[in-house]
């Protein structure tokens, strides 16, 4: 007898590693008890222990086979041996007995698999997020830099060609050159900044927004690109992110005039409507007959329209130049 409740008792210490070879450990051992005539006590605890914990680990055929195993083993076996016969109450009781049983240890499992389910759900939606988060900081260093660094280029080359030949000209350019340079570290600490989080007050997210537009027009137009503005309709306070948006696209699209349009002049027409913001960046470059080829530029403008519900096209103009059209619902 102490033999086989050692068994089924011992044999819990591999319940975790080894559960099925377990359970059916404690099947023999309690059953073998049952059917040699011992009185019935702690010995089940061991069984009922190992079938709750399968079950709720997941091995339900395993489980409840052990249920249905020892309790026909058990009915059965007391017949067959010429031991004292159960009623048929006794004989639902412990059939009762065992049912319960397995149903608690499956309501326990579901209840398992629906916090793994809601902790993979959260982990998803974090890794998702995450993600999203990496592809518009990007988006972000790729505005900033490739504004900047374009300015820096034209003025550089402007400042280069007039040092010799003029070089009292030359001042105002490498002037430009100290401004965007300047700019450009502004804009990027800010956004290091958020990736570290190391200062609770620190911005969570760049405020460049419309508000900055005279600064950016003006650092255009140092670079040598004529930019004109046109503002329809009452201007009003935007949300946070349609306000940068719009901005980082009129800046992407400046700065890709600047880099790849042989153009003079730039106009910029905003269109504050009752339903959306409508942007329209123009400029008078050569006349192509191939529509305009979408680049990280064009793509990314896209991607900010697009996030927000909005829409964007890249089309040429009549006289040859390229027009940005976006669409940014309020």
């Amino acid at each position: 007898m102490v033999l086989l409740i050692l068994i089924g008792s011992l044999s819990l210490y591999w319940l975790r590693t080894r559960p099925v070879p377990v359970l059916w450990a404690t099947v023999g051992s309690t059953l073998v008890y049952m059917l040699m005539g011992y009185a019935y006590g702690p010995v089940i605890f061991a069984f009922v222990i190992a079938v709750f914990t399968t079950i709720r680990l997941g091995y339900r055929v395993s489980g409840w086979s052990a249920l249905a195993a020892l309790y026909i083993g058990h009915i059965g076996g007391r017949f067959v041996f010429g031991l004292t016969e159960f009623g048929l109450y006794q004989t639902l009781l412990v059939g009762t007995c065992f049912v319960v049983l397995g149903f608690l240890a499956e309501l326990f499992r579901a209840h398992r698999d629906r916090v793994n389910a809601a902790a993979r759900t959260r982990k998803e939606e974090e890794l998702r997020r995450a993600g999203e988060e990496r592809l518009r900081i990007a988006q972000e260093l790729h505005d900033v830099v490739a504004h900047h660094i374009s300015l820096i280029n034209v003025q550089a080359a402007t400042a280069l060609h007039l040092v010799d030949r003029q070089p009292e000209q030359a001042a105002p350019a490498l002037s430009a050159i100290k401004d965007a340079s300047k700019d450009a570290l502004v804009e990027l600490r800010s956004i290091v900044g958020i990736l570290r989080q190391s200062d609770e007050s620190a911005p969570r997210q760049p405020v460049a927004g419309l508000d900055h537009l005279d600064h950016l027009i003006t650092r255009t137009s140092r670079a040598g690109l004529e930019v004109h503005r046109i503002v329809h309709g009452e201007p009003r306070p935007l949300p946070t992110g349609l306000d940068r948006a719009a901005f980082r696209i009129i800046q992407e699209s400046l700065t890709n005039v600047v880099r790849h349009a042989k153009a003079t002049s730039a106009t910029v027409r905003i269109q504050y409507g009752e339903q959306a913001l409508v942007l329209q960046i123009d400029d008078n470059g050569q006349s192509l007959s191939a529509p305009p080829t979408e680049g990280n530029g064009i793509g990314g403008m896209r991607e900010r329209a697009t996030a927000l519900g909005g829409s964007l096209t890249a089309n040429r103009t009549p006289s040859g130049g390229l027009r940005i059209t976006a669409t940014l619902p309020l």
